[in-house]
């Protein structure tokens, strides 16, 4: 049998619809600079990026009507995404005392 090489292969748990509350993510107002967490929402396949980056933080590069433009740093180079709203999420700093 031939393997499947699709963009979702082997997501069964990476892409499982975890219980979210309200509509604070949708309404947040992004501006350039500002770091967010690529969380891919497996409900909503427009604008979804690959599964590589998903919980990888990144840097607003440009904020468009319905998507953002992220730069993401991947090894020695910096890639960019292009993500619908519904895929990012705002970071917060962790401070450890």
């Amino acid at each position: 049998m031939v393997h499947s090489k699709g963009f979702r292969r082997k997501t069964r748990s990476l892409l499982t619809k975890k219980k979210k509350k309200g509509l604070m993510p949708f309404l947040h107002e992004y501006k350039v600079e500002d770091k967010v967490v690529i969380n891919i929402d497996p409900s909503q396949v427009k604008g979804m990026p690959h599964r590589r980056y998903h919980g990888r933080v990144g840097t607003i590069r440009e904020v468009r009507r319905r998507s953002v433009v992220v730069t993401v740093p991947m090894g020695g180079k910096i890639k960019k995404l292009i993500a619908r709203l519904e895929h990012v999420k705002p970071h917060t700093e962790k401070v450890s005392v």
